[in-house]
């Protein structure tokens, strides 16, 4: 009986070592699409065609990934590109260039302007943009240089209308909105921080900035974030090697999920259940050891983390309503 005891112990506490193991290995995302991108950027899962649209902004390049054949479509931009978004109407989609924001067909790549704001800022350029829930496509402008607050960010209407958000900006990032439609969060990357403000369904507009997350310097800088059915944030970490899990409502970093490229820059939940994270990555800014180390920087990783997403607006398309 006493060695039937302790092959008891001795098993439970095995079993105990192994689940303490797997619980504390971290999550690494894994390689979807292999591609040596320059500046990947501006993950959107398109949720009615199953595919996800990206863009790499040094290259001047709009791609359409599609997980299923493993197919990525390439349509070269006039200039750099800040963010594409599908808009309501199929085979349609709102892009972000160097002097404006257009409107563009996927099929036959023609573009037409829609607003040319800021178009003669020549120290600005474009970045990352996405819809509001009543389909106004908010876009932001960053400092080429990055040492200066002289970027905006604006909110385009469905009929082009070009409307000044906020100022003093360095770098526009990510931007996101609860299930509910009633709170906004955002990112101007060298604040280092994740605001959040409250958002007016009736005229889309916000109010009562404050500070959701901290990010602490060591884990990296805040780049392109998705949110998911919990309204939780997940933030592409620049020099950060990571997508990190965030909080807003207690601004805890809730966990990391490791990718093979050091500098992680936008994500989005696609798939069928929008179950999979889709991770955009750079393979610029990287010193001789980290090219050696990140030999697949530039690439699409994908991810399961055991939360779903939620489905983002289409420009033009109000989803609360």
């Amino acid at each position: 009986m006493k060695n039937k005891h302790k092959i008891v112990f001795l098993f439970a506490v095995l079993t105990m070592i192994a689940c303490t193991a797997t619980k504390d290995k971290p999550i690494v995302a894994e390689l979807a699409y292999k591609i040596p991108s320059k500046l990947g950027e501006g993950a959107f899962w398109n949720y009615k065609t199953k595919e996800l649209y990206w863009i790499d902004i040094e290259q001047q390049q709009v791609h359409v990934f599609n997980p299923k054949t493993k197919k990525n479509k390439t349509i070269q931009m006039p200039s750099k590109i800040g963010t594409v978004v599908p808009s309501e109407t199929a085979g349609m989609a709102v892009v972000a260039l160097s002097d404006g924001i257009y409107t563009e067909n996927m099929t036959t790549q023609q573009l037409e302007l829609l607003s040319d704001v800021e178009s003669e800022i020549v120290a600005n350029r474009f970045n990352d943009g996405k819809c509001d829930p009543n389909g106004n496509l908010w876009v932001g402008s960053m400092h080429l240089k990055q040492d200066k607050p002289n970027a905006k960010l604006y909110k385009i209407a469905a009929n082009g209308k070009a409307t000044e958000m906020l100022d003093n900006v360095t770098i526009s990032n990510g931007i996101v909105w609860t299930k509910d439609g009633k709170t906004m969060y955002y990112i101007d990357t060298p604040t280092g921080v994740i605001k959040a403000y409250d958002f007016n369904l009736e005229n889309s507009t916000i109010s009562n900035g404050r500070i959701a997350v901290e990010v602490h310097a060591e884990d990296g800088f805040p780049d392109g974030m998705a949110i998911d059915e919990n309204d939780n944030l997940w933030v592409g970490m620049w020099n950060g090697n990571a997508v990190a899990q965030y909080n807003p409502r207690t601004g805890k970093l809730m966990s990391k999920i490791k990718v093979p490229a050091h500098n992680i820059t936008s994500c989005a939940f696609g798939g069928e259940n929008l179950e999979t994270l889709y991770i955009t990555s750079a393979s610029v800014d990287m010193n001789t050891e980290e090219r050696k180390r990140y030999k697949l920087a530039g690439s699409i990783f994908k991810v399961k983390p055991g939360v779903k997403g939620v489905k983002s607006t289409f420009y033009g398309q109000p989803k609360l309503k």
